[in-house]
């Protein structure tokens, strides 16, 4: 009975609860991978482990998908140096983003989120592709991620990551744990970096990287009782992050607000406070009831050159979900309510583009399992917003295994969200483009809300090769969106329209995947993805800018055997980007155009790691070891405040080489 209450409450909560029992007569030991895929699980997801992890700095969630196929990883532009993602060829706000089933990155933070959860504090990172499930919202068109941080009831009592590397970043992390009781333990996580040299490496006189600095803290407590069926968490965080960026003569006492240098900053605090609860009835471990709930006060305070754009959210989410069988365990539902609400403190340049979001939902999802060959969820939720109105989310996910080892997955479903147009391409306020919205009879910003279909289909089979393990398979999935806030970089360099979707948009993605033990503990895993992604812009139908049509990733990793606790690590991943649709920018003079496509080009990013004891270990690597530099990355650099500036338009890697080193010490 407690073993089914154990396992009934971690699906409730995604928590990983194991024995706190100590086995001294049986040490089992067992290779883990870095990336998992389930052939029993009936969604497409993969599951990023804490060995994959450490295959990179990994310093933020951002930067924790660079060995992953799935998704891509990008420079936003061309000062900032922040990371953003995309998956089925979509950037990150069509993802839905969350943290232990809770949304995180949303709203305010879209543009720098990612970058406001280290490293270290992850255990897992689940990836969903296509439409997630609906009890986690309405909002996920291209697909989830979730974040899971690490448990204090199963963490270590200290550990410690020091960080450094060529661009002058500097990272110290530090985990303390405490069992209270045999059921509280808390963990406190300190995390702390700064950036504090000046760096520009294709000499344009502007900063590559922003000097910065951000201290982050997080104090969680773990409440679990196998007795009576009870898990619970209290989360409590604080995060201060401040970047500086622009000419590299600019001093921000001097020059802010003038035209002397061109710089910017930007300052962001943010509060969060979580709450979840999972109790599983004692006499019927099928059945169990979980409620969420978290407050987060997001705040950033920014410029750019003379824009300035200030952000405040204050947001509640709350989430009730009961969990049930109908006649036996073939037959399961997940019901509950949900509730939202943001309050948008906004101003562009001092204009007051305030607003209050809140709706009410409810959801239910039947899931059906044969436990031998096939699967399937079909779910739907009914919600009223006050801005979007009363509408319906349908999703569906089936498996089938036709034959061992191998599996088939389709899945459908329906996303509707309200764009954030400003917080969500803050890079476009590091330019000279004016900003107008062509429509007015939307309830956001004058917009209609977004309205995507994605339909999925995807195929995996393990098998052996010349007496080795190999798995390959492929995804193919396709976003068509009834309506879009287009953001319209492809009618004049001076401007940025936003409108809502005249014609057709649509995303194609295929990816393909292959991957071998060549020999033994050296594997290869490799991903060819081809993107078909079209808009109808007022000039004309365009493939998406700065996305690139093909992609090729190929990793190594090998490890030699463990031995009295010592081990050699090594890493290496190889990144090929084709040619991308750049925006427009013909109408400039001719020394301040880009050329319709940009290069291909390839990064290469390389790591060595050597466990001397269970407790200690360095790693030492390098990114972008090829040193590719996009060498125009700044239109107008020479006038900032003229007519032809634009950082916005980063299509490969700014900095060029930049290697690091790390230490990671642990007390167990």
């Amino acid at each position: 009975m407690q073993k089914n209450i154990m396992l009934f409450v971690a699906f409730l909560l995604s928590v990983s609860v194991f024995s706190q029992e100590d086995l001294e007569e049986v040490k089992i030991t067992k290779k883990q991978k870095g990336i998992k895929k389930s052939y029993t699980l009936t969604s497409n997801t993969s599951v990023i482990t804490s060995k994959e992890l450490l295959k990179a700095a990994c310093c933020n969630l951002a930067e924790s998908f660079e060995t992953n196929p799935s998704i891509d990883v990008n420079f936003s532009d061309a000062l900032t140096g922040t990371k953003q993602i995309k998956m089925l060829g979509l950037t990150s706000p069509y993802l839905m983003i969350t943290e232990e089933n809770i949304p995180s990155v949303r709203g305010a933070s879209q543009a720098y989120g990612l970058s406001f959860t280290p490293g270290t504090w992850i255990e897992s990172v689940q990836i969903t592709k296509g439409a997630g499930s609906v009890v986690n919202g309405y909002e996920s068109i291209s697909g989830q991620i979730n974040t899971e941080l690490l448990k204090p009831l199963n963490d270590i009592p200290f550990f410690l990551n020091a960080y450094g590397s060529t661009d002058s970043r500097f990272e110290l992390n530090t985990h303390f744990n405490k069992k209270l009781s045999d059921k509280w333990a808390t963990s406190l996580f300190v995390h702390g970096n700064a950036r504090v040299a000046k760096n520009d490496m294709n000499n344009d006189g502007f900063l590559d990287n922003p000097l910065g600095k951000q201290i982050n803290v997080l104090n969680r407590y773990q409440y679990y009782d196998p007795e009576s069926g009870l898990v619970s968490f209290i989360n409590f965080r604080y995060m201060n992050d401040k970047k500086q960026t622009g000419e590299v003569d600019f001093d921000k006492d001097r020059d802010r607000g003038t035209t002397n240098h061109w710089g910017s900053e930007i300052n962001t605090e943010r509060f969060d406070v979580s709450t979840k609860i999972g109790y599983v009835f004692k006499d019927m471990p099928y059945q169990s009831i979980g409620f969420q709930n978290a407050f987060n006060s997001h705040k950033q305070d920014s410029y750019y050159g003379l824009n300035q754009y200030d952000i405040k959210q204050n947001s509640f989410y709350s989430n009730l979900i009961f969990n049930s069988i109908i006649n036996n365990t073939m037959h399961k539902f997940t019901t509950g309510l949900n509730f939202t609400y943001d309050q948008y403190q906004e101003f562009v340049n001092l204009t007051d583009v305030s607003r209050i979001d809140n709706s009410v939902g409810a959801f239910f999802e039947y899931t059906y399992d044969n436990t031998d060959n096939f699967s399937l969820i079909l779910g739907g939720r009914v919600d009223n917003h006050n801005r979007l109105g009363f509408f319906v989310t349908p999703r569906l996910h089936m498996r089938y295994n036709p034959w061992k080892n191998g599996v088939i997955r389709f899945s459908a479903g329906r996303g509707k969200r309200s764009a954030n147009i400003f917080a969500e391409n803050q890079q476009l306020f590091a330019s000279s483009r004016t900003f107008s919205i062509l429509d007015s009879n939307g309830k956001v910003y004058g917009l209609n809300p977004e309205i995507a279909w994605n339909y999925g289909v995807s195929f995996s089979q393990k098998f052996r090769l010349f007496n080795r393990n190999a798995d390959a398979g492929f995804d193919l999935y396709r976003t068509d969106f009834q309506n879009q806030a287009i953001v319209d970089v492809m009618q004049s360099p001076q401007q940025v329209l936003f409108y809502d979707l005249k014609g057709s948009s649509f995303a194609n993605s295929l990816q393909v995947e292959f991957n071998y033990e060549l020999v033994h503990n050296l594997n290869l895993r490799t991903a060819y993805k081809y993107y078909d992604i079209q808009t109808d812009y007022l000039r004309g139908t365009f493939q998406r800018p700065l996305q690139a049509k093909h992609r090729f990733l190929g990793n190594l990793e090998y490890e030699t055997t463990m031995n009295n606790d010592k081990q050699w690590r090594f890493d290496f991943t190889y990144n090929w980007s084709g040619k991308q649709q750049l925006p427009y920018t013909a109408s400039n003079p001719v020394e301040d155009q880009f050329p319709d496509f940009s290069p291909a080009y390839a990064v290469m990013n390389a790591q060595v790691t050597r466990v001397f004891s269970s407790v200690f270990e360095v790693y030492v690597g390098g990114e972008n070891i090829g040193n590719y530099k996009q060498q125009k990355a700044i239109l107008g650099a020479n006038d900032p405040f003229g007519p032809n500036f634009d950082a916005s338009i980063a299509y490969a890697p700014i900095f060029g080489q930049m290697y690091y080193a790390g230490l990671r010490f642990k007390i167990k």
